[in-house]
């Protein structure tokens, strides 16, 4: 930390209701404890948590939007991941 700011974390946080975790914001915290507890304070203020995952930003690695095109292209080679050549029975209205 050359600038003698504490470390962002970005905070992951699954509801009640929800099966996966969702991105809920960013904080600055000292160390993964803390992190996590200022993630109850911050976003579960109502208590509508029930998982906090915390993760340091500079552990995130991500792929270049503007690179999207030659990141996924192999995938639209492989035409039996779409469903357009196949034969839907008379009478099946949502598939």
């Amino acid at each position: 930390m050359t600038n003698k700011e504490w470390p962002l974390w970005e905070v992951f946080i699954r509801s009640k209701q929800g099966l996966s975790h969702k991105h809920f914001g960013s904080l600055r915290a000292s160390d993964e404890k803390m992190a996590i507890e200022n993630a109850r304070d911050v976003y579960t203020r109502r208590s509508e948590g029930i998982s906090i995952w915390v993760v340091e930003s500079s552990n995130i690695v991500a792929s270049d939007p503007s690179k999207a095109d030659s990141l996924y292209d192999p995938s639209n080679s492989k035409v039996y991941r779409h469903p357009t050549f196949y034969d839907v029975p008379d009478g099946i209205e949502h598939m």
